[in-house]
């Protein structure tokens, strides 16, 4: 069964949202700006990098990456977004 036209602009629409969202939710970094230990974490809801940029001994350039939550702040993205259109299907469809 097919979705009518407004419908299916709706379910694409959310889709391209959700897309733009999950690409600030892994890029958007947060400096946190301690007296001994400047750095930006990058990754929400889980940090999967850090990049150093000060610490006690001076200014540095460390970048701490964790594949494992990048995968895990993938799945939780693309997971809720099939869930939403899953449900939204399920609404239009009936």
């Amino acid at each position: 069964m097919a979705l009518p036209a407004q419908r299916a602009w709706v379910v694409v629409s959310f889709v391209i949202v959700w897309v733009a969202l999950t690409i600030l939710g892994l890029t958007w970094g947060f400096m946190i700006d301690w007296p001994d230990y400047v750095h930006v974490n990058y990754g929400v809801p889980w940090v999967w990098a850090t990049h150093v940029l000060n610490t006690i001994h001076g200014p540095v350039d460390i970048w701490r990456v964790d594949v494992l939550a990048l995968l895990i702040d993938l799945l939780f993205w693309h997971g809720s977004m099939v869930i939403a259109v899953a449900v939204m299907l399920h609404i239009f469809n009936r």
